[in-house]
């Protein structure tokens, strides 16, 4: 997936939870090691979500590729956020899966 592809998928999740009550708090956070897509909030708690584009259904759904690896590295990226901000509010990894045309097909607030 090109990088302007993937900027649009993010843009297009961004969107669609801000309208739903979600606070974007960063787009494409990362560190030298670790990356988390979307850090939004909503009342008080704060999400970490990966953003899966799919342009078709035919490989399957975006979020089918949320693996116990990519788990573990959301997990240590979540971890890396709250260690770097002091933040020790409630947390939970999250997962956006936006299809054709940009629209989200499908939102997972709870992962894990």
């Amino acid at each position: 997936m090109s990088t302007s592809v993937g900027r649009q998928a993010e843009d297009a999740a961004a969107d669609y939870l801000s309208d739903n009550g979600y606070t974007i708090l960063e787009q494409n956070w990362r560190t030298r090691v670790c990356e988390i897509d979307i850090i939004a909030k909503k009342g008080t708690r704060v999400y970490f979500i990966e953003v899966k584009y799919r342009s078709s259904s035919r490989q399957g759904s975006g979020l089918d590729y949320i693996t116990p690896k990519k788990l573990k590295q959301m997990q240590f990226a979540a971890e890396s956020w709250v260690n770097e901000q002091k933040y020790s509010g409630d947390y939970m990894l999250s997962a956006v899966e936006v299809g054709p045309d940009f629209v989200v097909t499908n939102f997972v607030d709870e992962i894990i």
